[in-house]
């Protein structure tokens, strides 16, 4: 099966193709017009999937040296994202399938996030998947193929949301992950004794909230010199705080829910200080660890055709009239009963 996945849920335009486990293209356009802004706009980023998708999507095929007639069936992000952004790759993916009469399904931007680590393999079953990006942190534990129950979250902001206000706290730009990554590369992380939030509390939650006041808070007691002086080390701090506080609720939880496998998913899995956290952690406990691959951390459409691929296998098929919709969570992509529909 030839499959065209489509990612378009934020400010990333991207597609590939893939052939069951084969990756046969990925193509990534980044939406720079956001960096003026310190965020990504809205409206900017549906204008910009508008204008480039169709471009990517034809750079993905000459790149895999295929043509259209070439595809057995397409995927497309359906949501959660940016409304505007997820409507312009759905509906591209949407009419090209329809157009050429071929399976079609929308597909959980999270789930893609979670095969990103499967791209040629199956997960350990049941597995703790740490989900953590900029707009989610959980932990999911999946116990059968594609079906997801959610067992700690954020109860505040997300940590790649964390790390963007504490980025720009620290006047460090933006994505402030990646930024926040290099300066803290030679700190000390013990430098600030900023907070681990929920210690000791029942339950699999995070909280970053605190953590990012006590950031403003040490930040306002010092002056400029010192800042600037010491702002490895405060970047280094601050991500050993998030680090910490990951790992430790995802290890709980893995021992708690008996997990044969931990897996990493989303942009923040980029993150070294984190992975070489958990690889060690792991490592001790004798805990198999999923790590994607770097280039497919962050978002981008192999991902999304390899969540689609086993769906499609077995069936699944996205109605004509479901729509994408930016509220779309892991546990309703589980069931599939209302997306299902068998050709």
């Amino acid at each position: 099966m030839i499959l065209l996945g489509i990612e378009s849920s934020c400010d990333e335009s991207a597609a590939a193709l893939i052939d069951g486990a084969r990756v046969l293209s990925s193509v990534v356009s980044t939406q720079l017009v956001h960096r003026d802004w310190g965020g990504v706009v809205p409206e900017l980023a549906s204008r910009e999937h508008l204008r480039v998708l169709p471009a990517v999507i034809n750079a993905a095929l000459a790149e895999a040296g295929l043509e259209i007639g070439d595809l057995a069936a397409v995927a497309a992000t359906r949501g959660p994202g940016l409304p505007g952004s997820l409507l312009v790759g759905y509906h591209l993916g949407k009419c090209l399938a329809y157009a050429r009469d071929l399976p079609f399904l929308g597909v959980n931007h999270m789930e893609g996030h979670i095969y990103a680590s499967f791209v040629e393999e199956e997960p350990l079953l049941p597995c703790l998947v740490l989900v953590i990006s900029g707009g989610h942190t959980q932990l999911v534990l999946m116990e059968e193929p594609r079906r997801y129950r959610i067992i700690g979250r954020t109860l505040d902001d997300a940590a790649g949301e964390a790390f963007d206000k504490v980025a720009k706290l620290l006047g460090l730009g933006w994505p402030g992950g990646p930024a926040i990554g290099r300066a803290a590369a030679g700190g000390d992380p013990a430098f600030l004794a900023y907070p681990r939030a929920l210690a000791g509390r029942e339950g699999f939650d995070f909280s970053f909230s605190g953590l990012k006041t006590a950031v403003l808070h040490s930040l306002r007691a010092q002056d400029a010199a010192w800042r600037a002086a010491h702002v490895s080390d405060i970047c280094a701090s601050f991500e050993q705080a998030v680090c910490d506080q990951l790992a430790r609720g995802a290890l709980r939880a893995a021992e708690a829910t008996g997990a044969r496998q931990l897996v990493l998913a989303g942009g923040v899995a980029a993150n070294a200080r984190l992975r070489a956290q958990l690889e060690a952690a792991c490592a001790t406990l004798g805990l198999p660890l999923a790590l994607p691959p770097l280039a497919w951390c962050t978002d981008n459409a192999v991902m999304i055709a390899r969540a689609a691929h086993g769906r499609l296998l077995r069936g699944e098929r996205s109605p004509r009239h479901e729509d994408a919709t930016p509220r779309f969570d892991l546990e309703q992509a589980s069931t599939g009963t209302a997306r299902r529909e068998l050709t």
